[in-house]
C-alpha cells in the first residue's frame, strides 16, 4: 500500500464525513427510533471522525505505509471506529466498517474493484445484523443490506467495468463511483420504504435517521471519487414536535464505554446489562469491546466489567435533556401565528413553484400524480402547523389522501380537488390563522364555483377513431370536448369555461405549441384571461374559470 493509496482512502472518508456534516442536524431531527434523542447525526459523525484521526496517525508513523501493510491499516481503522462509536447509530456504523475491513483483510493482494466492494458491503451488513440482539427492519440494517445486494447484482451482471492492475487510478475511481451510485440509488429506495416496515417511523411520519445518514455518507464518497459535488440526495423532513415517539421505557442515560482485556466474549455480558437497562449492544473482538446501554445507573453498568478489563472511552448522555433540546429545536421552526397549512400534490417544478408562491406546501406526485399514503403523511408532517388542509389534485389520489388523514395524528381535512388548477384557485381561500375545518369549508365553497379544463397531446390513438397520438385533446372537467389541432382544442375549452366566468386562468407548459398572444386572441369577449407558465409536461394547457 502506497502513500497515494492512503491519501485516496482518506479523501473518501473525509468527503463522506463532510457530506454527513452538511446534513448533520437534518439527520439528528429525523431520529425517533429507538429513542427520539436527536443525536444520530452526531454519533455517526463521531465514528467517522475517529476513523479520520486514525488515518492521520498512520500517515505520520515512522514506518512507511508499505511496511505497515493493508492488514494493519484496516485493523487500525476498524478499532478506531469501534472506540469512537457512540449511541446505537455510531456502534452500528462501526460494525459496518469492521465487517468491510475484515473482508478486505481476508483477500490480501486483491485489487479493490466493484466485486470486492460488493463482497465487503455484504460482510458489513452481516456484521451489523449480528451485532444487534433484535434487528429491526426499516432501519440502517435493511438499507445497507439492500445497498450491498445492488452492488453485487451490478457486478455479477456485467453492468460495471472490471478493473485490472494496470488500470489508471483515475479510471479506477470513476468505475468505483459508478457502482457506488448504484448503491446510493438502492439506499434511497430503501430509506423511503422504511416507514412501511417499521411502525415507529410510520407513526412519526419520518424515515430512519441512520439509514438516511448512511446514504448521505456514500454520496460524499462518490463525490471524492469523481472530484465533483455529491450526487443529489433527497431531503427528508424532520419529525414534528407532537408526533407519537417510540422511546426507551423509563431509562435516562445513554451509556457508552470500551473494555480492553484478554479473551473477551461479547455475548456473555448481555444478560447482566439487560438487567440494568435496554437497547444493549456489545460488539468487538477478544481484546476490545464496545458497550452501549440505556440505563439509570451508569456506574452500575461500568461496574459489571471491573474484573473483566479496563474501562475507557466512557460517555454518558442524558437522553431526557437531548429529547428536550430536540423538541425545542423543532418547535423553533413553527410560526406561532400559523394554525393551518395547506399541502397540495403537484407534478413538475413549474406547478410546485406556482403553489409555493401562494404559501402552499407541496408533495411531488410524479408525472402521473400518484403518491403513496406514506408520501402524503410525510408531506403532512413536514409543515410547520398543527392543522392541515390536503389538496389531492387528482381523483386517483382521493382514497390515499383520506387514508393519510385518518392515519395522521394532526388535524387534517381533505378538500377533494380533482386537478392542480383547481387547487391553485383554492389556495386563494386559505387563511393560516383559521382552523383547518373552517379553511376546508371555505375552500369547498370556492371549489363549487370553479370549472376546470385542459388540453394535452394524445399519448396514443383513440379506440373510437377520434384522434391519433400527438393530436390535441381538450377536456372540460374529465370529459373530452374536442380534438384535433391545438388552436381548435384550446378555443373550445376557453369558450366552454368562459361562458359566465369573470376570470379564466391558463397555465402553459414549456412545450405548448401556442404563444401568449395567440392564446389571448382565443379568449371570449368580456373574460379576463390570466396567463402563467409552469404547467406540467404532460399537459399543454391547464385552465380554471371562476
Amino acid at each position: 500500500m502506497t502513500n497515494v493509496s492512503l491519501v485516496r482512502f482518506r479523501g473518501a472518508v473525509e468527503a463522506g464525513l463532510a457530506a454527513l456534516e452538511a446534513r448533520r442536524e437534518e439527520v439528528n431531527d429525523l431520529n425517533v427510533f429507538p429513542v427520539a434523542d436527536g443525536d444520530t447525526g452526531d454519533n455517526m459523525a463521531l465514528t467517522l471522525g475517529a476513523v479520520l484521526a486514525e488515518l492521520d496517525r498512520l500517515a505520520t508513523s515512522e514506518r512507511s505505509l508499505d511496511e505497515i501493510g493493508r492488514d494493519e491499516i484496516v485493523h487500525s481503522v476498524a478499532r478506531a471506529a469501534l472506540l469512537g462509536a457512540r449511541g446505537n447509530s455510531g456502534v452500528i456504523l462501526s460494525q459496518l466498517i469492521r465487517g468491510a475491513a475484515e473482508e478486505l483483510i481476508s483477500r490480501p493482494g486483491e485489487l479493490i474493484d466493484p466485486v470486492l466492494v460488493g463482497a465487503a458491503m455484504v460482510r458489513a451488513a452481516d456484521q451489523a445484523y449480528g451485532s444487534v440482539r433484535e434487528p429491526a427492519e426499516g432501519t440502517i440494517l435493511t438499507t445497507v443490506r439492500e445497498m450491498a445486494l445492488r452492488v453485487v447484482s451490478a457486478s455479477a451482471h456485467g453492468d460495471v467495468v472490471r478493473l485490472e492492475r494496470d488500470t489508471p487510478a483515475d479510471v479506477q475511481d470513476q468505475v468505483l463511483a459508478v457502482v457506488l451510485e448504484e448503491a446510493i440509488d438502492a439506499g434511497q429506495e430503501s430509506v423511503r420504504r422504511g416507514p412501511d416496515l417499521l411502525p415507529a417511523l410510520r407513526e412519526a411520519g419520518v424515515v430512519d435517521a441512520g439509514a438516511y445518514g448512511l446514504v448521505v455518507i456514500f454520496s460524499g464518497v462518490v463525490a471524492a471519487l469523481r472530484g465533483d459535488e455529491p450526487p443529489e440526495i433527497e431531503h427528508h423532513v424532520a419529525a414534528r414536535v407532537t408526533h407519537p415517539e417510540h422511546h426507551s421505557s423509563t431509562y435516562r442515560y445513554c451509556v457508552n464505554f470500551a473494555i480492553s482485556g484478554e479473551d473477551l466474549e461479547a455475548r456473555s455480558h448481555i444478560p447482566a446489562l439487560e438487567a440494568l437497562g435496554d437497547s444493549v449492544l456489545v460488539v468487538g473482538d477478544r481484546s476490545t469491546l464496545r458497550v452501549h446501554v440505556h440505563a439509570d445507573d451508569p456506574d452500575a453498568a461500568t461496574g459489571l466489567f471491573d474484573a473483566v478489563g479496563e474501562v475507557s472511552h466512557l460517555d454518558v448522555a442524558d437522553m431526557r435533556e437531548q429529547m428536550e433540546q430536540r423538541s425545542e429545536r423543532l418547535a423553533a421552526a413553527v410560526p406561532r401565528d400559523a394554525t393551518t397549512a395547506v399541502v397540495a400534490v403537484v407534478s413538475g417544478p413549474g406547478m410546485r413553484d406556482l403553489f409555493e408562491s401562494l404559501g402552499v406546501h407541496t408533495i411531488d406526485g410524479g408525472p402521473t400524480l400518484n403518491p403513496s399514503t406514506y408520501d402524503l403523511l410525510a408531506g403532512i408532517h413536514a409543515v410547520p402547523a398543527e392543522e392541515v388542509v390536503l389538496l389531492p389534485s387528482s381523483a386517483n389520489v382521493l382514497m390515499a389522501a383520506e387514508a393519510a388523514a385518518l392515519q395522521s395524528d394532526r388535524e387534517v381535512r381533505v378538500v377533494a380537488t380533482r386537478s392542480q388548477q383547481a387547487g391553485l384557485a383554492m389556495a386563494m381561500a386559505h387563511d393560516p390563522g383559521r382552523p383547518a375545518e373552517d379553511n376546508a369549508a371555505a375552500m369547498r365553497a370556492a371549489l363549487a364555483l370553479v370549472r376546470t379544463g385542459g388540453v394535452a397531446p394524445a399519448a396514443r390513438e383513440d379506440t373510437n377513431g377520434r384522434f391519433t397520438a400527438g393530436d390535441a385533446v381538450a377536456f372540460v372537467a374529465e370529459e373530452i370536448v374536442a380534438w384535433g389541432e391545438p388552436e381548435t382544442a384550446l378555443r373550445t375549452v376557453l369558450e366552454r369555461l368562459g361562458d359566465g366566468a369573470e376570470l379564466v386562468t391558463c397555465i402553459a407548459s414549456a412545450d405548448a405549441p401556442l404563444g401568449g398572444e395567440a392564446i389571448a386572441a382565443l379568449a371570449p369577449d368580456g373574460v379576463e384571461l390570466e396567463l402563467s407558465p409552469g404547467g406540467p409536461p404532460s399537459w399543454w394547457w391547464l385552465l380554471a374559470a371562476e
